[in-house]
Formats: structure tokens, sequence, C-alpha cells
């Protein structure tokens, strides 16, 4: 009897062993989130690797649907309204199919998140968007599959997908100019956020005029901002008043002299030099 005991004893200690031995995952998971326009998007999938094997019209067939990745199904997570490709996608989490083909890949954006790799269950009905793209071949090798959100600008971006040689973006837009503005009416009411408004205001060409009030706010607010300043040297500039624009590029490039602010010195200086160019 006690030797039994002993005997399941050992057994027990062996398979709790075998249980937590941890060893690499074939297809490991990964998870992206990228702040993009008013949201993020958020990407989680495993990823597989090449090994020597043949992938697109192989391990991949063509003209098939894809679970774009390995194990469960690719999730995408978009936070705010989109376009994809020109196609309006509402915030929201998708999972992400693909059918590949030589010379042109569908994307699609589904409701089912728990289908995986069982395409054969598929439904048509269940995509929400559907788009087409066209693969590029990539010099380098991708042995794991990737993707990543890259070509960042504040209002368009690519989802990338990279496995062995071949890359497919997937064109993102937002238009998030009019919920900016409409947030910059309702917070000019409670908090004032007179930089950023006036900031936003000269970078996406609005009322120049407007955005010289608000900056000059800004600066009776934080007189010693030299970024402040310079901003308001940019704005005076733009509207074509390049003594003001001196003026305040002076002043901002005294600030930042005294902050060692090398950057904005630089900026300063050249501000300075090509107003007075323009003065003449």
């Amino acid at each position: 009897m006690k030797k039994i005991t002993t005997l399941v004893l050992a057994t027990g200690i062996a398979f709790t062993s075998q249980a937590q031995l941890k060893t690499p995952q074939p297809s490991p998971f990964q998870s992206v989130t990228q702040a993009f326009g008013l949201g993020d998007i958020k990407i989680e999938y495993s990823r597989p690797s090449v090994k020597d094997r043949v992938i697109f019209g192989d391990l991949v067939p063509y003209n098939k649907v894809w679970r774009t990745g390995a194990n469960a199904s690719t999730k995408i997570t978009i936070g705010d309204d989109v376009k994809i490709a020109g196609n309006a996608l509402p915030a929201g989490t998708y999972a992400l199919y693909t059918m590949p083909s030589q010379t042109e890949w569908q994307v699609m954006f589904y409701k089912d998140l728990t289908l995986g790799g069982n395409t054969d269950d598929y439904k048509k009905e269940d995509e929400v968007l559907n788009i087409k793209v066209k693969p590029a071949a990539m010099a380098d090798k991708m042995e794991t599959f990737t993707i990543n959100v890259n070509n960042i600008t504040p209002t368009s971006c690519t989802i990338d997908l990279l496995w062995d040689k071949t890359k497919v973006s997937i064109p993102v837009t937002t238009d998030i100019d009019a919920k900016i503005m409409k947030n910059i009416d309702k917070e000019m009411s409670d908090n004032k956020p007179y930089f950023q408004a006036a900031s936003y205001y000269y970078d996406n060409g609005k009322d120049l005029n407007k955005a010289l009030e608000w900056i000059n706010k800004a600066a009776e607010k934080n007189p010693n901002a030299y970024w402040v300043l310079h901003t308001k040297a940019k704005i005076q500039y733009k509207l074509k008043d390049y003594s003001g624009a001196i003026k305040s590029a002076e002043a901002s490039l005294a600030k930042a002299k005294e902050g060692g602010d090398n950057s904005y010195i630089k900026q300063n200086e050249k501000l300075i030099a090509d107003a007075k160019k323009m003065g003449k």
C-alpha cells in the first residue's frame, strides 16, 4: 500500500511538472495599439512563421478565405468611424479575413469574432466591408507574419500585412475636422484651450485672425512659453505681418535661449531671416 501511494505521488508530480513546462509558441500572440485620428486602432493576432515553406499559393491557398494569421480570429478594433479604401467602416471590433491571389487581395471586416480558421463556415452576409487591394513584392523576407499600422498622418494611415516577400497595404482615412471644430467651440466656453485651438487653426488653414486672437490670449496666460510666441510669429508671418512676426520671433528666441532649446532657437532664427526678406 505504501509503494502504491508513493507511485501515485510520483506520477502526480511528473504530470504537474509537465503541465508547468513552458516552451515557445509556434505562432505567438501579439497585440498592437496605435493612436489614430481621435481614437485607437488595436490589432490582436497570432503570428505564424515561414519555416522554409511556400506561403502564398501553397500554405495559404489562392482564392480561398484565410484567417489572416493563426489560431483564433485576427481582431481589429477601430476606436472611431473611419473609411477603408474610401468605404465607411463604423467604430467597432471586427475579425479580419482575406482572400489572397497573385494580383489582388480581398480584405474583409467580419462580424463573427469566433469563426477562427473554420472558413468552411464563412458567411458572406456576415461581412461588414469587403474591399480589394493590390499586393506588392518586398525585397527583404519577413519570416514572421506581421501586421503594422504605418504611414500615419492626422487623417490617414495604412494597415500593412507583411509575410514572406509579400506586402498588402490597407488604406485608412478619418474625417476629424468637423469633430475638432465642434470640440473647439465647446471647450472655448469651458477650458479655453487657446494655444491648441490657435495651433489647429494655423495648421489647417482656418481663420488666421481668430487664431491670432487666441494665441495672444495664450501668450498673456503664459508669457514665458517660447513655443507659444513662436506660433504667434508663424501666424503673423502667414498674415503677412512681417514686422510683427519678427518681433514675436525675437521674443521667442530670447526665451528659447534661456531655456536652452536649440530646436526653437533654430526655428526662430530661420523665421526672423525669412520675415526680413519678405519685409523688404
